[in-house]
């Protein structure tokens, strides 16, 4: 979607039929269309084919033979099954780039499970920092595992596409959703790597920033992030937040 937003011309294949699940998500819909779908398939066209067939797999043959980049989320394998794999199509375009997004990767272990944001958010850690201090943990809001998968592939595949231009070749790139949500812990990683500590979950505060929680002052509920004077003056944009953090600052 973000190809598109950047002026690729983007084909979504879809099943034949039912099409993606995700039309079918909801309420709410806008006419026959669920609201889900549409925000995650702007800027593309579709068009449904049954890759099975073989009159099927020869429409995707053609189709990468003219393309620049090839996305893909099934197991690994399944479409070199069927004749498109990356070493099939990349005898049709050498300089076809070929992204394959999956739960686990191409290879190891785990390769043949299916991927599921809300699982890669637990096994990754991701949920054990999510969450009240004294509660469960908790899934993010939205499905922060997708979308930082695909961030990362976006990104790979625009590095890929510089790659071609000094080489004349394309690459097979494999983006996975555990080790996307992996790298995306951050500090809290590098803290257990580096100082062997052990992450927890904080609510809204910060175990190393303080105060950086939700606070309720009467009638105005907020979010306290001021460090420090300087802070509040540079990070707010209304001078009422400015007094009331000065303020706090001088009690302190």
């Amino acid at each position: 979607m973000i190809l598109g937003d950047l002026g690729a011309e983007v084909i979504k294949v879809e099943r034949p039929g039912a099409g993606d699940d995700t039309r079918a998500w909801g309420p709410p819909f806008v006419g026959t269309e669920s609201v889900y779908f549409l925000s995650v398939n702007r800027n593309k066209k579709s068009i449904s084919v049954d890759l099975k067939h073989p009159r099927g797999a020869n429409v995707i043959q053609e189709l990468a033979a003219v393309c620049d980049v090839l996305v893909e989320n099934y197991l690994p394998g399944k479409l070199q099954q069927m004749g498109l794999g990356y070493e099939q199509l990349s005898r049709v375009n050498p300089q076809l780039i070929y992204c394959s997004i999956s739960g686990y990767g191409q290879t190891g272990p785990q390769s043949q499970s299916p991927g599921y944001d809300s699982i890669a958010s637990a096994v990754s850690g991701m949920m054990h920092i999510t969450g009240p201090e004294d509660g469960d943990p908790v899934r993010p809001g939205v499905a922060m595992t997708d979308l930082a998968t695909g961030l990362y592939a976006h990104g790979a595949v625009m590095a890929a596409l510089l790659q071609r231009h000094k080489t004349g070749r394309g690459v097979h790139i494999d983006c996975n959703l555990l080790s996307s949500q992996v790298s995306c812990l951050s500090h809290i990683a590098a803290n257990y790597l580096n100082a062997g500590k052990e992450a927890r979950r904080w609510g809204t505060a910060h175990e190393s920033i303080v105060p950086y929680q939700w606070r309720h002052i009467p009638f105005v509920p907020a979010l306290a992030l001021c460090l420090s004077a300087r802070s509040c003056q540079t990070l707010t944009v209304y001078p009422v937040w400015t007094r009331e953090c000065n303020s706090v600052l001088k009690r302190a």
